[in-house]
């Protein structure tokens, strides 16, 4: 059986919960402003983590009120990008709200929240943020 498609370019098995509980549906304005960031940097980009459940929050040291357990945020990455190119490309887009920068990784965090916010991951822990 085929890949369930969100969009043209992410499958509903790219953010599955990574514990195999069945949590995989992520918020349309994440799909819509993940898409607008593809055509724009014009290379795939993969998820590295999208939904997850309460209890996969927890044990990978998710924030108590992450955006992944509401299905709005993804951690993704992109051949040849760092994460701070990443997000010079990301904050262009209307529908993304949300950015961690990855200061060790070339991860970046986006969500689709309702207001603006930004911070890096220095040494692996969530700090204030510093522009690039």
């Amino acid at each position: 059986m085929p890949e369930e498609k969100l969009s043209a370019h992410f499958s509903r098995a790219e953010f599955a919960c990574k514990c195999g509980c069945g949590f995989d549906t992520p918020d349309a304005l994440l799909i819509a402003g993940l898409e607008a960031l593809r055509s724009a940097i014009g290379r795939p980009i993969t998820i590295s983590s999208g939904c997850r459940c309460s209890a996969h929050n927890k044990s990978v040291g998710g924030a108590s009120r992450s955006l992944h357990v509401a299905a709005k945020a993804a951690d993704i990455k992109a051949r040849g990008m760092t994460s701070r190119q990443l997000y010079a490309e990301a904050r262009k887009i209307p529908e993304l709200r949300g950015f961690g920068v990855a200061d060790r990784s070339d991860f970046l965090h986006v969500d689709a929240r309702e207001y603006p916010a930004r911070w890096c991951y220095l040494n692996g822990r969530h700090s204030a943020w510093v522009e690039a």
